[in-house]
């Protein structure tokens, strides 16, 4: 398994949380959602932790602190900036997905072969999905223009891991650029470079809702139990 260098988003506002503070420092299962990443980065072997976070807010015992941009990539740029050039490998984690596991950081890190640019976390979609558009005249209701076929859907995750210098290269772009980025692996994709798919269970969601926070609780009590 390469060294790498975690970077911990954390400056999330968690508006649609409705918290009452960053949700990042929310606590989920008894502790603040950012804990759980952090032990699951410790477990897989990674030592080297740079976590972005919002103003007034400490970086945890052992990690490096740096303040998170007005947007995600920019806070990974910052990040990334943080953690200097020492590690060819870059893993980027969401402190909103409090449910990932050492297992998953260590399998995305397996995947980042000799010849891959990114390795990311993915669910298959469960779902059918339905492309729509508007009706003529109208802004309210959309109209199925045609149903994707499933079987070749993910739904993305995190961790997403980078050979470094590919990271370097697509972040160094105009922040209006950057703002429109869903992930950082989409970077990476429009600059040609080569992203593998992880398959990782569903369970390793995303927090951004209250019942999402509730959910997520009642994960990590199970598995305490």
């Amino acid at each position: 398994m390469p060294e790498a260098v975690a970077l911990l988003v954390a400056a999330g506002r968690g508006e649609r949380l409705g918290s009452h503070g960053p949700k990042a420092f929310v606590r989920c299962g008894g502790r603040p959602m950012l804990d759980w990443s952090l032990d699951a980065l410790r477990a897989a072997g990674i030592a080297r932790i740079v976590v972005a976070l919002p103003a007034g807010h400490e970086a945890p015992e052992g990690c490096v602190g740096v303040a998170g941009g007005t947007e995600r990539s920019h806070s990974v740029r910052a990040a990334l900036a943080a953690a200097g050039g020492a590690a060819d490998v870059v893993l980027v984690h969401d402190a909103a997905r409090p449910l990932v596991t050492a297992q998953i950081v260590r399998d995305c890190l397996a995947a980042l072969t000799e010849d891959v640019d990114a390795a990311i976390a993915a669910a298959p979609m469960a779902d059918t999905v339905k492309e729509t558009d508007t009706l003529s005249g109208s802004q309210t209701t959309p109209v199925v223009v045609r149903t994707l076929d499933r079987s070749r859907l993910w739904a993305v995750q995190t961790p997403q891991v980078f050979r470094a210098g590919a990271l370097r290269d697509v972040l160094d772009q105009d922040d209006a650029i950057l703002a429109t980025a869903t992930d950082d692996a989409s970077l990476v994709e429009a600059r040609g470079g080569r992203v593998v798919v992880v398959p990782c269970p569903r369970e390793n969601f995303k927090v951004t809702t209250p019942e999402d926070l509730q959910l997520a609780g009642l994960v990590l009590g199970a598995r305490g139990r």
